[in-house]
Order: structure tokens, then C-alpha cells, then sequence
């Protein structure tokens, strides 16, 4: 019984990053933003993200890197 919680909360927090991953970028596209506006909101969403999942050095990078990336800022 406890292998199945802990297979469910870490399914629970896989998925729910993956969520956050998609949300800057849905929003993106919502918001109809290009160029510098677009580049703008993406990384102050990207950077919250980080912020919220408490990532730090190389592992803020690589997220912020991605996470602008899929909202197609540069």
C-alpha cells in the first residue's frame, strides 16, 4: 500500500510539472504576443516557474532555457 502512494504522489508531481512546463506557452499564444513583448512575458513566466519549483543554478537554467523554448521566445 505505500509503494502505491508513493507511485501515485511522485505521478502526481511528473505530472504536474509538465503541466507548468505548457502553461507559459499556452499563455503565450493566448495572449497573441510577438517579438520583444512576447520575449518579455515568457521570461518572467519561465523565471516564476523556476521560482515555484525552488530550482536553483544549472537546474533554473536548463528549465528557464526549455520553458522559454517551448513559449517560442528567444
Amino acid at each position: 500500500m505505500k509503494t502505491l502512494a508513493i507511485v501515485l504522489a511522485a505521478s502526481f508531481c511528473v505530472a504536474t510539472a509538465a503541466l507548468a512546463d505548457d502553461s507559459c506557452a499556452v499563455q503565450a499564444t493566448g495572449k497573441n504576443l510577438h517579438g520583444a513583448a512576447l520575449n518579455s512575458f515568457a521570461k518572467k513566466c519561465c523565471a516564476d516557474q523556476a521560482k515555484t519549483q525552488n530550482l536553483h543554478g544549472a537546474a533554473q537554467s536548463s528549465f528557464t532555457k526549455k520553458c522559454m523554448s517551448d513559449a517560442g521566445a528567444s
